[in-house]
């Protein structure tokens, strides 16, 4: 007998082919698993799939699933399930509050079925592009109503127009805007005693800004138009734009940056300037010759916000930050230090810690989408799926009972007094929706609720608006009556948010509002754990913060003599010794850099001098305190959520008494051995 020899198979093939059967067997095993019931709550059985679906949409990291992961949440979803079946029980789903609440969320979560693929996939397109850049441009705005006359809407332009004119036959862009345009912001803001700081004009430059930043049409204007020209008018919401472009560069994305700060007072004289720009000067210098930035932070920066953090602003894009700001940081690397930096508020040395440019295009996608979702040119996408619903919906208008109707309008509804009463009961049919009849009550009902005062506009026309307006609500309300049950996953989602809102009010009835209100309850759980809330070593002093040298010696033998800081204010006020702050209290380490300074002794003086600022610090340490639990009131917030934490876990355990909890460990064990 011949035998055959076969051909070797190729070793990827054999992977290939091992992974395919392992994969499809896995699914199977998922399959059959997924109907299951994993967990049973009160009266609720939750099924395997309902759990792992809610597990892998907010697992996400997505870390390899393992036995403590899955066990540790499946507890936090027993507990979300038991809240939510109690506010159930409690008809929390029932109160208008609820109602209203959940609608809104509704209106939102439904905006992604109401756009158009193609037409969303080149606004996509485009966000994305314009992302990449940063824009800076100036503008000059003349106001115009969005729904103004064709009248007043022409002379408007041509009002631009002629300014523009004058632009192009040589002023300054600047001048012109100072001179005409509408945004206040380009002009100069006086101050008011006691009301308003005076405030620069910006003389219609805008900073910098990206992709978003501005409403649609203007962005449209910005990124379209060359650097160093001015744009022909761009009709937007607010009225006509000039714009013109100053500069494009690569966008800067999110950045992050530390800054020390020397304010500057508006309006501030020259040589409070000149005082300022001293002082940032020498911290600059200290920088350079012997101490850290962030040493200089906590040292000398009038940002005590920042300076807590080592002078970390939070992160921000180029729209959010003054332009100097911008134009700083694209001539650094990160870690490196700028000299000082002037802008409207004061001086400031930056120091870049980093900047995260835009991604890829798939990185960037969703958060794109999500922004285009809720941003006007959406519109253009809507327009689409409208058209699209009339479509599905064999949408028909009856022209021979429209047409009467709209010529029998009068001047009531440009007025804005029309009433729809004398409509009451009419069923002539306007148009159709699948089966849904749409009357002529209705749209009267509608025009009377929507109805504006118009200027210029004929009854009949203003009627057209507002049957276009009235079609176009109702395709919306038509496909939206029909999102469950055309989209699953939108009924997932809807089931989410719902039990989200119910878990959050109950929660703020049983645990958080409740924590606040009840102080007999708080104070009991204090006293049950006072070692919990420690002080540290702490002294009580008092800092004496001396402007003129010349009175060092005098302010230091007045606090080295009294014997208090009441006695010590008093004599200040009758020596007229107006240079020194007083600053008494209890510190810990790290509260002050003079108290950290000084010699934590009792009864003990020190004496400071800043070497950046032209002032002495006394230091009076009257006593150094031993550790020791902090008041009630002391660290009431702390308490408070400890408190909150407290009460959740026993009422979570009563939930659990009134509805039983069953777990079926054997199905949860297949569960983690084959998902």
């Amino acid at each position: 007998m011949k035998v055959r020899r076969l051909k070797p198979i190729n070793s990827l093939i054999i992977w290939l082919f091992v992974a395919l059967i392992s994969s499809s067997t896995t699914v199977s095993a998922q399959g059959k698993l997924d109907k299951k019931v994993l967990v049973t709550i009160g009266n609720e059985d939750v099924t395997v799939k309902e759990f792992m679906d809610v597990f892998h949409k907010n697992n996400m990291n997505n870390e390899l699933l393992d036995k403590k992961s899955l066990e540790e949440y499946l507890d936090l979803y027993i507990n979300f399930r038991l809240k939510v079946a109690e506010a159930k029980s409690l008809k929390m789903d029932t109160n208008s509050a609820f109602i209203t609440e959940l609608a809104g969320y509704r209106k939102q979560l439904s905006k992604p079925y109401f756009t158009d693929e193609k037409v969303s996939e080149a606004l996509l397109a485009e966000a994305y592009q314009r992302k990449l850049k940063d824009v800076r441009a100036s503008h000059i705005l003349i106001l115009v109503n969005k729904d103004a006359t064709p009248k007043d809407t022409l002379a408007t332009y041509e009002k631009v127009m002629k300014l523009r004119d004058r632009i192009m036959k040589g002023e300054l862009f600047a001048d012109v805007a100072m001179e005409a345009s509408e945004d206040p912001s380009a002009r100069d803001r006086e101050a008011i005693p006691n009301q308003r700081p005076f405030r620069p004009g910006n003389k219609g430059d805008l900073g910098y800004f990206s992709v978003f930043d501005m409403v649609y049409p203007f962005e449209n204007g910005a990124f379209n138009t060359a650097v160093g020209s001015v744009s022909m008018p761009i009709r937007s919401e607010f009225g006509y734009h000039l714009i013109k472009v100053t500069e494009v560069s690569d966008a800067l994305g999110s950045i992050e940056v530390a800054h020390i700060y020397v304010g500057v007072n508006p309006g501030a004289s020259e040589a409070e300037v000149a005082e300022k720009q001293e002082k940032i000067d020498k911290i600059y210098q200290k920088i350079q010759d012997s101490i850290s930035f962030e040493e200089a932070v906590k040292q000398y920066s009038e940002d005590r916000g920042s300076a807590s953090r080592d002078g970390k602003l939070s992160k921000f894009t180029v729209n959010r930050i003054v332009p100097e700001f911008v134009e700083t940081v694209k001539k650094m690397e990160p870690g490196q230090v700028s000299k000082p930096v002037r802008t409207m508020y004061g001086f400031h040395i930056i120091k870049l810690i980093g900047v995260e440019r835009p991604g890829s295009f798939e990185t960037e996608k969703a958060a794109l989408k999500e922004r285009i979702s809720k941003d006007a040119r959406s519109k253009k996408s809507e327009e689409v799926v409208i058209d699209q619903i009339k479509k599905d919906a064999k949408y028909k208008l009856n022209d021979k009972a429209v047409g009467p109707f709209m010529l029998s309008l009068d001047t009531t509804l440009t007025h804005g007094t029309f009433s729809a009463k004398s409509f009451e009961g009419r069923t002539d049919k306007l148009f159709k929706l699948g089966k849904k009849s749409y009357t002529l009550s209705e749209f009267a009902t509608y025009m009377a609720k929507n109805q504006h005062k118009q200027e210029g506009m004929t009854p009949e026309a203003y009627g057209y608006k507002l049957l276009n307006e009235f079609v176009k609500e109702s395709c919306i309300a038509y496909e939206n009556d029909q999102l469950e049950k055309k989209y699953p996953e939108f009924a997932a989602l809807m089931r989410e948010y719902r039990d989200g809102i119910l878990l959050f009010d109950l929660m703020d009835k049983k645990v958080w509002t409740y924590a606040v209100k009840d102080t007999a309850g708080l104070r009991n759980f204090y006293n049950q754990n006072t070692n919990k809330y420690m002080w540290g070593e702490r002294v009580d002093a008092t800092l004496f913060t001396i402007t003129k040298a010349g009175e060092v010696d005098k302010v230091k033998h007045l606090v080295e003599s009294l014997p208090d800081d009441g006695a010590i204010a008093k004599s200040f006020d009758q020596d007229s010794l107006k240079s020194v702050r007083i600053q008494p209290g209890k510190f810990e380490r790290g509260d002050n850099r003079f108290i950290d300074a000084a010699e934590w002794k009792d009864n003990s003086l020190s004496v400071q001098h800043s070497d950046v600022d032209n002032f002495t610090v006394l230091v009076k340490i009257r006593k150094v305190m031993a550790p020791q639990p902090k008041g009630l009131d002391e660290a009431k917030g702390i308490i408070t959520s400890d408190y909150q934490n407290y009460l959740e876990k026993e009422w979570v355990a009563e939930l659990k008494t009134k509805y039983p909890v069953i777990i079926n460990k054997n199905l949860l064990e297949q569960v983690k051995a084959t998902y």
